[in-house]
């Protein structure tokens, strides 16, 4: 047995709020839930709201963090909070945490994977958007997991302010931190991933950068380069960025699927010496190229992903739904935006329940039996079943 259930307030921040939220999950599932997953906009009173949820809920695996839009069996919400919950007598679940990310990325990951039970077979992980690696937390959580246990999740937002992310874990509201969720028993698992963004123009080798941060293109200042291809709307930097991510090409990017590659979305630019940084590793050496993408070509790579995800599961019953996708998106598609989650649902069940965020970075395997990845841009399912 495996029931799962979403609740969603656009209430002020509360311990009451907590508790309400808490008695309508356990209503819904008919039961206390075995773990809980809480995601909300940055708000005054976050943690009297996660100390009402986690004392009228009598469990400490809970974890979450703050978006830039919530994902719900109601849809998409702004300004929101969505407690999702499961109840299952088949899974089994263990949460960890690691403090202080920005001074040791694959440290954290390492220990994030220690505390993780033996049997884990799937992790789901929140991060610091801000101030965190997610390449290096990956890698650190590989060195404890080894490559072939799938990590989807995603990193924390703060409703597009780029100024400080909050993380939760138990009954605790935290920053710079990394959270994370280990599944382990009887069950199944489908994952699907696509952007819809595709390269445009010559590829350019990146000359110099050091970890996110990219300086040169085929020895030519970054910033000159995305001005000269902007042109007029150079000046909307970094935020225009986002429409046009640069794609990693060959064997920096190429991950064995004909129509993906890893991207890499703009979050700050530095006039001065020409430099921009992204939301994930750019590493020097690599080819690279300017990608671009539209509402249609959006959409439909979201519903492929859900496809992906399906056909994953192997013909199994799915039970949830989990879908991590990129502020960027959101900002492309604006007003469509619930489409994307429409889409996915239509293809899976809109009978089953789903639960996710609009984050500033996903993480998710490509395929069955491939690594885990940091991922721009993306839209990322990953469906439980049974």
């Amino acid at each position: 047995m495996l029931q799962a259930a979403t609740a969603t307030s656009t209430e002020q921040f509360s311990r009451a709020l907590g508790m309400r939220l808490a008695d309508a999950l356990i209503r819904k599932l008919g039961q206390a839930p075995n773990a809980c997953w809480l995601f909300c906009s940055p708000a005054q009173g976050m943690a009297e709201m996660l100390g009402g949820i986690h004392d009228a809920l009598g469990t400490s695996n809970i974890v979450g963090c703050t978006t830039d839009g919530e994902i719900s069996s109601d849809g998409l919400s702004s300004g929101s909070v969505v407690l999702g919950g499961i109840a299952s007598d088949q899974v089994e679940f263990t949460t960890a945490v690691a403090r202080d990310l920005s001074r040791r990325q694959a440290a954290a990951g390492a220990d994030l994977a220690a505390q993780l039970a033996p049997g884990t077979r799937y992790v789901q992980v929140f991060s610091d958007g801000l101030t965190g690696d997610g390449c290096a937390l990956l890698a650190g959580m590989a060195s404890e997991l080894g490559d072939q246990i799938p990590i989807a999740g995603g990193t924390a937002g703060d409703s597009g302010r780029f100024e400080q992310t909050w993380q939760f874990f138990g009954s605790q509201v935290l920053t710079d931190a990394a959270v994370a969720i280990g599944f382990s028993g009887d069950f199944y698992l489908g994952t699907g991933i696509r952007s819809g963004w595709t390269p445009i123009g010559l590829p350019k080798k990146v000359t110099r950068a050091s970890g996110s941060t990219l300086f040169e293109l085929n020895g030519e200042p970054a910033l000159r380069v995305f001005e000269r291809f902007l042109g007029r709307h150079a000046a909307k930097l970094p935020s225009i960025g986002v429409e046009y991510p640069l794609g990693l090409l060959g064997q920096w990017g190429d991950v064995g699927e004909q129509d993906y590659f890893l991207l890499r979305a703009t979050m700050s630019v530095n006039r001065e010496d020409g430099s921009i940084t992204f939301a994930g590793e750019v590493p020097e050496g690599a080819m690279v190229s300017l990608t671009c993408g539209d509402t249609a070509s959006i959409l439909e790579a979201a519903q492929k992903a859900a496809q992906l995800a399906l056909a994953d599961l192997g013909g199994r019953s799915p039970a949830v739904i989990f879908c991590y996708s990129c502020m960027a998106r959101k900002i492309v598609l604006g007003r469509r935006t619930l489409e994307e989650i429409e889409r996915i649902r239509t293809v899976i069940g809109p009978e089953v329940p789903i639960l996710g965020f609009y984050s500033y970075g996903e993480y998710c395997r490509i395929r069955c039996g491939s690594p885990s990845y940091l991922h721009n841009e993306t839209a990322t399912v990953s469906v439980i079943g049974v």
